[in-house]
């Protein structure tokens, strides 16, 4: 007995062995992948910019501030973020319910319906919101109400863009959890909100910090809709950044509100970090398609019409508003146009940004699911040491820095041999890569190490490699995960803006870049070409995301 213990303990011990080292292999990828393609060029533009009155000036960072308008900048950035993300999660939590636990008609649909503005260029939701809620929109006509001049537009706006990171990434988890724990509680005489609130609350709690983590980064760096919206009242640190960059030409004072917001932001990863492995538990995961059924009792159904009402009237109707602005000049004038080049806005007739969109968008999601399905895998076992924990965070990154400094990083650092890829078209992928594979590793991470760390142990215990326990164990429990980290991908991919519109080529213009270059026109024609082409946007994406979820579907069966 005692040596068949020895030979199960030596082969336990050098199956944990070749676990640590193909955890290593599998973080080389993506850490080759981040200290090229964003370590370096943020680096590269940071330093010019610290560097460009003829040195280094680290005490510019105290004379920046101090100045009493970036002090106000910092403390809006800051508490818009974290109203923004509870107000999201006040919102959203009960759809990720509805669709991960009640079936319904029509549900495929309107999952694929609630992604499409979170892809969605930001100049374009907050143009949508400034039709609904300033002067002359909906509100105003209907009420004689205005938002334009209050930060409630931008809190909206923010809801509206981030709904979906909510529901996708919380009711991922939620469908697959086992609900006869929860029954088990009520059987015990739990109250159905005692319930959920001493079991699936805390199962979910990983999940519902990525969100929120998410969410915080995106508004904390938003930049399209507080121009937009904010006018010259309200400014966020990436703002100021692209005013700091691209109007007043100061590089310096740009590079110090960079290092700020980096810093602000590897804060925030960190503490997230800390407090999700502490409250990280293995989990039992079912086949999420056995979990959804039909409303039952006032309460869910009343809970259904609710949420309903809400995705109608914060995400349908500002969809709605942008479609008819498409369709107000006779005979699809504004559509017919984006078939001509005017040779002014475009080297070629706008239509074409839809395929070249797509193409990027595909690449870019084969990238982003390569990285980030690599990263997920390697940060699975809860034995890793620091500096894997570390790259947790650091894999967050790109959705917290500034997405200007990482275009123009880009452009300075990467137009040299080897690296010179100025002039090649897998920029841009590589670009919206960067935005993606946050979203892969933080849809599957939940869910890799909600899996039973035991099952892995056992499987390389009798032999199995790690390759075989990646196929075996983890792949049939995270499939469904990975297709829902793919079209989150996809979506980020097809609607990134921030560093792809300098990077993009003249010849071959994103839909977002080609949207945001005619609403820099003036001009009733330029204006309904830009809702046109968003409108298109919105179909392009609705129907990718709907062949996902049909996909996705019809292979939850297989596990």
């Amino acid at each position: 007995m005692d040596l068949a213990r020895t030979e199960v303990s030596e082969v336990s011990g050098r199956g944990s062995r070749a676990g640590s080292a193909a955890r290593l292999g599998l973080m080389a990828v993506p850490v080759a992948f981040f200290a090229v393609f964003f370590a370096y060029p943020v680096a590269a533009i940071v330093a010019r910019g610290l560097g460009a009155d003829g040195g280094w000036r680290f005490g510019a960072l105290w004379d920046v501030l101090a100045q009493s308008g970036i002090r106000h900048v910092l403390w809006f950035t800051t508490w818009q973020a974290l109203a923004s993300t509870a107000l999201t999660l006040l919102v959203a939590l009960p759809a990720a319910y509805v669709f991960a636990r009640l079936e319904f008609p029509g549900r495929q649909v309107l999952r694929a319906v609630v992604t499409v503005p979170f892809v969605l260029p930001t100049v374009v939701v907050g143009t949508a919101f400034l039709a609904l809620v300033g002067r002359g929109g909906l509100l105003d006509v209907l009420w004689g109400v205005r938002l334009d001049t209050t930060v409630w537009a931008i809190l909206l706006a923010h809801v509206f863009f981030n709904y979906a990171v909510v529901v996708r990434t919380v009711g991922g988890l939620w469908s697959q959890l086992d609900p006869r724990q929860e029954e088990a509680a009520r059987m015990l005489g739990a109250s159905r909100l005692t319930a959920w609130r001493t079991v699936t609350l805390p199962a979910l709690g990983p999940a519902v910090a990525a969100a929120a983590l998410m969410v915080f980064l995106f508004t904390f760096t938003s930049f399209g809709v507080v121009q937009i919206l904010g006018g010259p009242t309200f400014s966020t640190l990436e703002v100021e950044i692209y005013r700091q960059t691209s109007e007043i030409f100061d590089l310096s004072t740009a590079a110090v509100l960079t290092l700020v917001q980096f810093a602000a932001v590897g804060a925030i990863l960190g503490v997230h970090a800390w407090t999700v492995r502490r409250r990280e538990s293995a989990l039992r995961l079912v086949d999420a398609s056995t979990t959804a059924r039909r409303p039952r009792g006032a309460g869910q159904w009343a809970l259904l019409a609710g949420v309903l009402a809400t995705i109608a009237v914060l995400l349908v109707l500002p969809l709605a508003v942008l479609a008819q602005r498409s369709f107000d000049a006779p005979g699809f004038a504004y559509y017919r146009a984006l078939t001509r080049d005017d040779g002014n806005v475009f080297l070629v007739p706008p239509i074409e940004a839809i395929g070249n969109s797509l193409e990027y968008a595909v690449v870019a999601t084969a990238i982003a699911v390569l990285v980030g399905g690599l990263a997920a895998a390697a940060l699975t076992r809860r034995d890793a040491g620091r500096l894997v924990r570390g790259f947790d965070a650091l894999l967050m990154l790109p959705l917290g820095v500034s997405a200007v400094t990482v275009g123009f990083g880009f452009l300075i650092a990467l137009d040299e041999p080897p690296l010179d890829l100025r002039g090649t078209w897998i920029l841009v992928p590589l670009a919206q890569a960067l935005v993606g594979v946050p979203f892969v590793v933080r849809t599957m991470l939940p869910v890799l190490r909600a899996v039973d760390h035991r099952l892995r142990e056992a499987a390389a215990v009798l032999g199995a490699s790690p390759w075989r326990v990646w196929r075996e164990v983890d792949l049939p429990m995270v499939r469904r995960a990975l297709l829902v980290a793919a079209g989150f991908a996809f979506a980020v991919s097809l609607g990134e803006f921030g560093a792809t519109v300098f990077i993009a080529r003249p010849d071959n213009p994103t839909l977002p870049v080609a949207v945001a270059r005619l609403l820099g026109r003036a001009g009733e024609l330029n204006y309904g070409q830009a809702m046109a082409l968003s409108t298109i946007l919105m179909v392009v994406c609705a129907v990718a995301l709907l062949v996902l979820e049909r996909l996705r579907t019809d292979r939850a069966g297989d596990f």
